[in-house]
């Protein structure tokens, strides 16, 4: 196994991991996304969602709820692509697929100190933020970068090869 498939954990792998952390008075941010064709947006979203705390989960969406979320021509890179993609990034500590509609399990079994997401979502509409927020954690937006979406992207691709 090589250094960013370690960082692809199973859910009963990542609880414990986290729980080491937070042990150890480390703050634990969570967020989670797609994160079909990676873009300056998408870096720049997580590398200042990881600055807000030690360490940085990463729920990834699972090819079937990409589809379901965006569409059957969705994603364009597959999962296993695109988690081994989000695990390279050396501001992301941990990365777990789920494939459920929303991380709500997922935020309530990893219990992150910090839950983030884009200015895309008002706190209230943040699934999971009611729970973090119940244990004393914290629910943050951060700006997006205008002008970069992975559909604008394939949009820009599609028009360029008609």
């Amino acid at each position: 196994m090589n250094l960013t498939e370690s960082k692809i954990l199973r859910l009963e792998e990542a609880v414990p991991t986290v729980e080491a952390w937070q042990r150890a008075g480390q703050k634990v941010v969570f967020t989670n996304g797609c994160f079909d064709i990676v873009h300056l947006g998408h870096i720049d979203y997580l590398e200042k969602a990881r600055a807000l705390g030690d360490r940085m989960v990463l729920g990834l969406n699972t090819d079937a709820s990409v589809s379901r979320l965006k569409g059957p021509l969705r994603p364009v890179v597959n999962e296993y692509a695109r988690a081994r993609l989000m695990a390279a990034l050396s501001f992301i500590d941990a990365v777990i697929l789920f494939d459920e509609p929303t991380p709500s399990q997922l935020i309530e079994a990893v219990k992150p100190d910090i839950l983030v997401k884009g200015d895309d979502y008002t706190i209230e509409n943040i699934a999971g933020a009611d729970f973090v927020l119940s244990r004393g954690g914290e629910v943050k937006t951060i700006a997006l970068v205008q002008g970069y979406s992975t559909t604008a992207l394939i949009e820009k691709i599609k028009q360029g090869y008609k």
